[in-house]
């Protein structure tokens, strides 16, 4: 069974940058399309970005395009999520969830659609704040 750890997180300021890091072990990630998302206080979880198994396209949240950046690093088993120039209503738990079908997922994941994100790990948090 593969499992995920999501790490990465902290304390930012506006403007400042982080670099998240879903690491996997049981199997390789490269079969696998990755979605980040994360999820605020009181908040419906939000699909943040994804990279897909097949081709290796991405896709993000119109909230996050421009700004974040998603990648993988098969050397390490790693999907990684660039943030830069964060903002305070980046703030929230992160996490990474696995998937095994088709690259459609990435579109809906990030769409802003109702979307089931599954349990991934146990999340990173993000906190943007001066």
């Amino acid at each position: 069974q593969v499992q995920v750890v999501e790490s990465g997180g902290g304390l930012v300021q506006p403007g400042g940058s982080l670099r998240l890091s879903c690491l996997a072990s049981g199997s390789s990630l490269d079969r696998y399309t990755v979605v980040w998302f994360r999820q605020a206080p009181g908040k419906e979880r939000e699909g943040v970005s994804c990279i897909s198994s097949s081709d290796g396209s991405t896709t993000y949240a119109d909230s996050v395009k421009g700004r974040f950046t998603i990648s993988r690093d098969s050397a390490k088993n790693t999907v990684l999520l660039q943030m830069s120039n964060c903002q305070p209503e980046d703030t929230a738990r992160y996490y990474c969830s696995l998937f095994d079908i088709g690259p459609w997922v990435c579109v809906a994941a990030t769409s802003g659609s109702r979307f089931d994100f599954g349990s991934g790990g146990q999340g990173t948090q993000v906190t943007v704040s001066s």
